[in-house]
């Protein structure tokens, strides 16, 4: 069987931290699930942080892949954790090997790494003898760059270039998370490039009794980094707006969970500064599995007031148990939800409003989404690796 070589190189950058991305997720699920596919004939390569690129030992990469895994269970974050004679030892374990590079196969990376430096890549895969299988999450940054970092846009222009070109000089081909994605792709790459569509796995949150109301008031989930494109200002001066005309035990709670991104001032300061919300709203920086599949299922609806999204795998979480989602009106969450979510404009103030209030007392809008709910079809892993599957086969001799 001709080998594939999965690039682990995301995951390996990520050793000092216990909260994953969503792009960490989806590379641990492409490390699972090619291994129940192709079990010994998959290899494990990686880009080491020492910039050193070859295979990673397959005792040290599975043995490296539980040990995130359990770190993403536990609760565990601490300064120690992050310090560097606690990551040495296993960054000598994945130090790459020279060993088995050339052999040839379908090389698929899950990952933005190291994509902005289409010489190394193109690089790897001459030096791999492979064909290039990438999975692309979005192209945001380049049809959004207002909401993106300065030099946000040129970056992942580059990531794009890089893609296009592997693909094209090797034969290769592209996974999309959402169809919505592969539309924004399709004009970047050769026209024989093949695209294959693929949603995002659902992950499997750890069963968790659900996190009771805050003293006795009902509460709202926002999952998602705080950056300019998630619209949290929106919610916030909702919130506001609700704390200064209701009485205080009639306002939801909001709990926000993501890390701090970036050119967010003006929602930090309100996190850190507004009086009003400080009874209202929770910021949750961090948030293990058990405790995030916990405030899900004991939240009213997820939020997701988003601008632009290449995928919308908050809604997809939330309503893989049960709790109802209200979410912009964008192609990719549509994708993921269906005809379930409540899909409002992101620059809709008072349908939010309405929105929330509704849901809030358990209104027509969220019993009619509850009866909407046990229709909703889970995106699976499964039917995810399949169509990788098929696309690395049409990719073999």
């Amino acid at each position: 069987m001709t080998q594939v070589i999965l690039d682990i190189s995301r995951l390996i950058s990520r050793l000092r931290y216990s909260t994953p991305s969503g792009v960490d997720r989806v590379e641990m699920a492409y490390a699972r699930g090619l291994l129940a596919q192709y079990g010994d004939a998959l290899a494990f390569a990686a880009v080491h942080p020492t910039g050193l690129y070859g295979r990673v030992k397959r005792r040290a990469a599975l043995d490296y892949l539980d040990e995130l895994e359990r770190r993403w269970l536990s609760q565990e974050d601490s300064p120690r954790q992050r310090s560097l004679p606690s990551v040495m030892p296993w960054l000598a374990r994945l130090l790459p090997s020279r060993k088995g590079v050339g052999s040839g196969g379908v090389y698929v990376q899950a990952s933005p790494h190291h994509l902005t430096n289409a010489a190394k890549v193109r690089g790897i895969l001459a030096r791999e003898k492979a064909k290039f299988l990438c999975l692309v999450h979005d192209l945001i940054p380049i049809e959004f760059p207002e909401y993106a970092r300065p030099s946000g846009a040129a970056l992942h222009r580059r990531r794009i270039e890089t893609v296009a070109v592997a693909t094209a000089e090797t034969g290769g081909a592209v996974i999309v998370n959402s169809a919505a994605t592969g539309r924004s792709l399709k004009p970047w790459l050769a026209q024989e490039t093949q695209v294959h569509v693929a949603l995002l796995g659902t992950e499997a949150l750890p069963l968790a009794a659900p996190e009771p109301a805050f003293d006795g008031r009902p509460y709202f989930v926002c999952l998602g980094t705080i950056e300019p494109r998630k619209n949290h200002l929106l919610l916030l001066h909702l919130w506001r707006h609700l704390a200064e005309t209701l009485p205080p035990q009639s306002v939801p709670r909001l709990v926000v969970i993501g890390r701090r991104g970036w050119e967010n001032e003006q929602v930090v300061d309100m996190l850190e500064r507004c009086p009003t919300l400080k009874f209202h709203v929770e910021e949750l920086g961090g948030c293990p599995d058990v405790r995030l599949s916990a405030l899900l299922r004991g939240a009213r609806a997820l939020l997701m007031p988003s601008f632009a999204e290449g995928y919308g795998m908050p809604v997809a979480e939330a309503l893989s148990v049960g709790t109802p989602a209200i979410c912009s009106d964008l192609g990719a969450l549509r994708e993921v939800g269906g005809d379930v979510p409540d899909y409002l404009d992101p620059l809709d103030g008072p349908g939010w409003k309405r929105a929330v209030l509704d849901h809030a007392v358990c209104g027509p809008l969220h019993a009619a989404q509850m009866e909407r709910l046990p229709d909703w079809h889970d995106p699976s892993w499964g039917e995810h690796m399949s169509i990788v599957s098929r696309a690395i086969a049409g990719l073999m001799p």
